[in-house]
């Protein structure tokens, strides 16, 4: 048993430590970040922890212009689709080329079977060359062409979805690693919490229930910043997979969810995706490679005319004929040829509007996504979050009176940290439709000397 006094001064020195705020003892980064009264200070401050770490352990931090470089250098499909250039390049060639000549030499004997007849040998050489009809040469350079320009359009639209995909990802790492800065400073301030519960259970002020009600929330906080720290991991496998491996061994992206500079006007956005989406381009090309092969078709019906020329030998006569043959289309008139050219001329003709129409859908829909991600944004910052700061410290100071439990304080924090949970969420949604309206207006398709 302690002397009376002992026990006076021992109960004097917890109910002062018992005076002060939940928030006291806390670090003072992370009271700044969970009880500040701006919005933004928890999302500004989150990223800058993970530069600071990164820089001590020796992590390369990358800007998302380096990061979208290193993905066009080296992703594999990229590659893949820029070397069908060399494909289009050798067809155009081959459409552009002229028909070869054709060569003749015939040998044989001459038989004397009349009296006065000279037998001998006989021999002959003939050259025979091919002018094509104009119109059908033309059709099929002009159909290469086109498939050349679609060939080009396919490789913007792969880099389109590329860096469309490599920018969302970028985002969503961005966002896991705020979800893992928000959960690791809410269980610091869980531990801080449950140091104070555990004096005033010790000094018989609070049931023991409280302690048990803290330790759970630690053990959730903590599984919840694990979760969001592996999962920006995994992130960071999905981009280094996009750079086909080629990212650092360790890297950290630089960068905030708040960046959200401004954009074209959604007119302004219609008209860039009606002449700069590569699928519309690529369509385009594809339109105008069956309307070649169409004219190629009805020019086929006279394919052109062989010239020829030659010479016969034998012991007592030479002779030299010159000719002409042409193909005439009495049987085939190439009605056939011509109906299914005409036929996938109107089908991609079909194919284009409808793209189009669809596309423009697609563009007023993201919009409106942004419209109401801006406003999701605007109503945490300035509402939610701030209400969900004002209870917690209501909340801390009856805790710190004795009017409310350690349950009430939880709770709060719970809210405050659910809040700040859904700007950042709602942050990412400004970015991932940001991205959406860039990729459908086309704006990532060409190959820039600086990434965007």
């Amino acid at each position: 048993m302690l002397p009376t006094s002992s026990l006076s001064r021992l109960l004097g020195l917890c109910l002062s430590g018992l005076a002060l705020p939940l928030h006291a003892q806390l670090p003072q980064a992370t009271d700044a970040a969970l009880l500040a009264a701006a919005p933004m200070a928890p999302s500004t401050a989150a990223p800058a922890a993970p530069a600071a770490s990164a820089d001590s352990a020796g992590v390369r931090t990358l800007s998302l212009n380096e990061l979208i470089a290193t993905v066009l250098a080296h992703n594999a499909d990229l590659q893949s689709a820029q070397q069908s250039r060399v494909t289009a390049a050798a067809g155009i060639q081959s459409a552009s080329a002229y028909a070869n000549p054709r060569l003749e030499w015939q040998s044989g004997r001459n038989q004397a079977r009349l009296p006065g007849a000279v037998p001998g040998s006989v021999q002959g050489w003939g050259v025979s060359q091919l002018i094509e009809n104009p119109s059908a040469r033309e059709a099929r350079r002009t159909a290469a062409e086109a498939s050349a320009r679609g060939t080009e359009q396919a490789i913007a639209l792969t880099r389109n979805a590329l860096v469309s995909e490599t920018r969302l990802r970028a985002s969503e790492y961005l966002l896991r690693r705020s979800e893992a800065n928000v959960t690791a400073e809410d269980l610091a301030l869980l531990e801080q919490v449950r140091e104070r519960v555990r004096l005033r259970v010790a000094s018989g002020e609070a049931p023991r229930y409280e302690v048990i009600k803290a330790d759970a929330e630690i053990v959730h906080a903590r599984e919840r910043q694990q979760t969001a720290a592996l999962q920006a991991d995994q992130t960071l496998l999905t981009l280094n997979r996009l750079a086909a491996g080629r990212l650092p061994a360790r890297w950290s992206l630089a960068g905030s969810l708040q960046d959200d500079s401004p954009l074209p006007t959604l007119a302004e956005l219609l008209q860039q995706a009606d002449a700069e989406n590569p699928e519309l381009r690529a369509l385009q090309a594809e339109l105008e490679r069956a309307q070649a092969q169409l004219q190629g078709a009805r020019a086929s019906r006279w394919p052109g005319v062989e010239l020829r020329v030659g010479q016969t030998r034998d012991p007592e006569v030479r002779q030299s004929t010159v000719g002409v043959s042409v193909q005439v289309p009495l049987l085939d008139r190439r009605d056939g040829a011509i109906g299914e050219a005409g036929s996938e001329y109107t089908r991609l003709q079909g194919r284009l509007d409808g793209r189009r129409a669809e596309l423009r859908q697609q563009v007023q829909h993201a919009w409106q996504a942004l419209a109401i991600a801006r406003l999701r944004v605007q109503a945490l910052s300035e509402g939610v979050v701030q209400d969900a700061e004002a209870a917690l410290k209501v909340a801390q100071a009856a805790y710190r009176f004795g009017e409310r439990g350690i349950l009430d304080v939880l709770d709060a924090q719970r809210v405050l940290r659910s809040a700040r949970l859904n700007l950042l969420e709602a942050r990412f949604q400004v970015q991932a439709a940001r991205i959406d309206l860039e990729t459908l207006a086309g704006r990532f398709a060409a190959l820039p000397s600086t990434p965007q």
